[in-house]
């Protein structure tokens, strides 16, 4: 059974619910974004949890008006609720232009909306409680949306890593192979804010990290490992240091003249660590990748001198990008 429900919500709401259904990677077949399917998992990963919390504000703001003798327990539940459905009702979105969403459901998401229906209306409209549990949503960091989203990955994911169990699944990142990994931790980029599993590839013996939202089909066998202790520090500096990728680190030199290292400063999205400095030239223990990454957004600021590999690559980075705005010109 399938229903359909007319949603009003504040356009920016809209906007930013957009931004995390794209960053989540819920799309359609046409690659456009699936807003329907992410609010889907939504509704069902986070309605309890925002249910539990309403309720235990409710029975805080309770607590605190029954010190009033003067004060009935009906005047207490009404004023309660008064400034939960009026008052606590968050204004982040102003009176800007609302947006309508048609929220298409079944199974478990049927199921929700069904029990806020029943249940949960007695002083707001259908559209007001989606509202202000949309609203609660978007007030939670970004690593601990995609927990919510993605919950029962993440509930798998930490019953593999305590009890030390060899797991297998797919990513949508690496679309076709089926990888068998040995689960250590979960960390979270700072710069991001998304989860990866930290582990090791169960046929190579190499460290590996998987962004968790591109997970799937996430199996925990029978089959257990023993932690290895050395794997565990090496995991645990990744994690710290940029928990993305688990490609080794390389030293490297780079010069950068003074709008450079104004740069440097006010770049600080996946900025690499220094691990010294001597007047326009910056050492770093990095991975190659990340590095490169972040450095050929500087062009002539910033040069990477050392190691050769770096240099050849930035190289042909920036000769394809001429070749191109050449042919660009000829059109």
């Amino acid at each position: 059974m399938t229903e359909k429900y007319k949603i009003y919500i504040p356009e920016e709401m809209r906007s930013r619910l957009m931004n995390d259904a794209e960053l989540f990677e819920f799309t359609k077949n046409d690659g456009s974004v699936n807003l329907n399917a992410f609010l889907k998992e939504l509704l069902v990963n986070y309605f309890d949890q925002y249910r539990e919390a309403k309720k235990q504000l409710l029975d805080t703001i309770l607590s605190d008006l029954s010190e009033y003798s003067s004060i009935t327990d009906t005047d207490a539940g009404a004023i309660a609720d008064k400034i939960i459905n009026t008052y606590m009702r968050s204004g982040e979105y102003g009176s800007g232009r609302n947006a309508t969403i048609t929220l298409t459901v079944s199974g478990r998401s049927l199921d929700v909306m069904s029990s806020i229906e029943n249940n949960m209306l007695a002083q707001v409209s259908l559209s007001q409680y989606i509202n202000d549990m949309l609203s609660s949503y978007l007030s939670i960091s970004r690593s601990n949306s995609e927990m919510i989203i993605f919950r029962d990955t993440f509930e798998d994911l930490n019953k593999a890593i305590k009890s030390n169990r060899i797991i297998t699944f797919s990513s949508t990142s690496s679309p076709g192979p089926v990888f068998t990994i040995r689960p250590y931790m979960i960390a979270t980029s700072k710069e991001e804010q998304c989860n990866y599993l930290l582990c090791t590839d169960d046929r190579f013996w190499q460290p590996r990290t998987f962004r968790i939202s591109r997970i799937r089909a996430l199996y925990l066998t029978a089959d257990r490992f023993d932690m290895n202790e050395k794997t565990l520090q090496e995991l645990k500096e990744i994690a710290r240091r940029n928990p993305q990728s688990a490609s080794r680190n390389i030293e490297a030199k780079v010069v950068m003249n003074d709008r450079g290292i104004h740069r440097f400063h006010m770049i600080t999205k996946n900025r690499p660590d220094v691990e010294r400095r001597e007047g326009n030239t910056f050492y770093f223990n990095w991975p190659r990748r990340q590095l490169e990454d972040y450095f050929v957004r500087f062009g002539k600021d910033a040069v990477i001198v050392s190691p050769p590999e770096c240099i050849e690559s930035l190289k042909a980075f920036y000769g394809k990008a001429l070749d191109a705005y050449r042919r660009a010109e000829k059109q």
